[in-house]
């Protein structure tokens, strides 16, 4: 994967990029909770089990994904304000 900055591609590609980012964030969160319940649910039944930090240690991925939307919804808007 290319690390293209924002400014250099076009409002249709960002739009893109958003869109599919949104989609692929949204699934490895809802993934990540589903295992961090099942996790819970392990832990309380049969004891302490190590898989409670494997979503704890994902979750820096989705405040990464987070932060890049954000970062394309900014350059989006700048270019439609001007």
């Amino acid at each position: 994967m290319k690390n293209e900055k924002l400014t250099e591609k076009t409002t249709e590609e960002l739009k893109k990029t958003e869109k599919s980012l949104k989609a692929i964030t949204g699934m490895l969160l809802g993934t990540l909770i589903v295992l961090f319940g099942l996790s819970l649910y392990i832990t309380f039944t049969k004891g302490f089990t190590p898989l409670i930090i494997i979503p704890i240690a994902l979750l820096p991925i989705g405040i990464v994904n987070f932060n890049t939307i954000n970062n394309i919804k900014k350059e989006i808007n700048s270019r439609t304000k001007s």
